[in-house]
């Protein structure tokens, strides 16, 4: 038997996770694969709130529970077994002290994307055709002002 040993975090994460029991908890890999701007972004607080503004966005899709303290479990044994020497208090504190923020900026979006789903809906859903072309002009006018690169990704139907 020819068995890989884990060697980037993701790897780790999957294999402690499995280990674990949470081999089936399918949001972790939502968090997992953001997990690595959020953690690029952490001295950067408007970026951090950004990266977990859409993680929450993602998530917010996600049908089925989904418990925080899992990926913590799973994260700092995962970070223990890559850095073995390394790993100290000091390194559980602070990839502790992350995950709280983390963890607060993400429950303070769940269950309110939904609702706030709902009324944009309602509100789209209230235009009138000439209404909803402007918004749709104005959006895209003031998107593409704030990041011209996005042109790039736009189809050519979109109006610009």
């Amino acid at each position: 038997m020819n068995m890989k040993v884990p060697t980037t975090f993701n790897e780790m994460f999957m294999f402690n996770g499995a280990v674990m029991g949470f081999g089936q908890s399918a949001w972790m890999n939502i968090i997992l694969d953001q997990f690595d701007d959020i953690v690029m972004n952490v001295a950067n607080s408007y970026r951090l709130q950004e990266e977990c503004d859409v993680c929450s966005l993602v998530m917010a899709k996600y049908r089925g529970t989904i418990n925080l303290g899992e990926f913590k479990a799973v994260m700092l044994a995962s970070l223990r077994s890559l850095v073995p020497k390394d790993w100290d208090g000091d390194h559980e504190v602070a990839w502790g002290w992350l995950w709280e923020n983390i963890e607060r900026m993400l429950k303070n979006l769940m269950g309110k994307l939904q609702i706030q789903e709902k009324a944009v809906e309602r509100l789209i859903m209230s235009l009138t055709e000439d209404s909803a072309n402007y918004l749709r002009r104005e959006v895209f006018k003031r998107f593409f002002a704030l990041a011209p690169a996005g042109q790039d990704y736009s189809p050519p139907s979109t109006p610009r």
